[in-house]
């Protein structure tokens, strides 16, 4: 297995393919680098070198007690970047992995980062607060990690098989593989680091790090998103970017990138080449 071994000492595993312009892809909670397969077969194929990485305490890197927060896993990036000498790299993120995305770009891009995308993803902040109305309650987050806590293997399969799909909707085409393909990246990773990605994912205020982006950032969101609702992510993001560019997808689910695949690709593709 490929890894890296950041300064405290946490190995990091990635898949790095192929040649030619490097393409960065940041997954979301609880998932691993696998959630990316498509996206990596399709792009090797056309001629991209792509690179995918398991976040700390997720899939095959170190389950560390330590570092599940923002500024840790931008810096574990930043530290994968250096090692693979990657320049003129292009960034894409989903859901978590766009705050993450987002981070290492704003802190860590300058000189190395060409373009980046945000899916489906938790910028500029999810929980509500006098500052942010339209946010999720944080009632709700504390109800993912009392259910995590209780029943783990029980919570990914819901999420998995109801919300992130968008398999509980009328008329869904529900794929098994899929939602056992979640559910195996989900319980390969760590208890504690599912647990309190958690309070990073959703508490993090990503604000500034839009701001301070100065290369050109697709935003790409499903209108169905039961995960991270459009209206206080995706349609505020797009604001607070320099060169930013919205694409909304009608009736899409926030794990569009798996059920749509034939559809989001080649908008990347389109954003890469522009």
């Amino acid at each position: 297995m490929s890894t890296i071994t950041t300064k405290d000492g946490t190995e990091i595993f990635y898949k790095d393919w192929g040649s030619g312009q490097p393409i960065v892809f940041h997954h979301g909670w609880p998932l691993s680098a696998d959630d990316w397969d498509t996206q990596m077969l399709f792009f090797l194929s056309k001629g991209y070198r792509v690179i995918a990485h398991d976040r700390r305490g997720h899939g095959r890197s170190s389950q560390t007690s330590k570092g599940h927060e923002m500024n840790t896993y931008a810096a574990d990036v930043a530290e994968l970047a250096a090692k693979l000498d990657l320049r003129d790299a292009i960034h894409v993120g989903h859901s978590t992995g766009g705050g993450e995305c987002a981070r290492y770009v704003a802190q860590y891009g300058k000189g190395r980062v060409a373009k980046a995308v945000l899916i489906g993803a938790v910028p500029p902040v999810m929980v509500k607060s006098a500052k942010n109305p339209g946010g999720t309650p944080l009632e709700v987050f504390d109800g993912f990690r009392a259910a995590l806590a209780a029943n783990r293997a029980q919570l990914y399969r819901d999420i998995a098989s109801g919300p992130f799909y968008g398999f509980n909707r009328a008329g869904a085409k529900v794929s098994q593989g899929v939602i056992d393909n979640w559910w195996r990246q989900g319980m390969m990773g760590a208890a504690n680091a599912g647990y309190e990605c958690i309070k990073a994912f959703s508490e993090t205020d990503f604000t500034e790090d839009l701001q301070s982006i100065d290369v050109p950032v697709l935003v790409m969101h499903g209108d169905d998103d039961q995960i991270v609702p459009i209206a206080d992510s995706a349609l505020l993001s797009v604001k607070h970017l320099k060169k930013g560019t919205l694409k909304v997808y009608p009736g899409l689910p926030h794990g569009m990138c798996t059920t749509h695949a034939d559809v989001v690709n080649p908008d990347l593709l389109a954003f890469f080449k522009s």
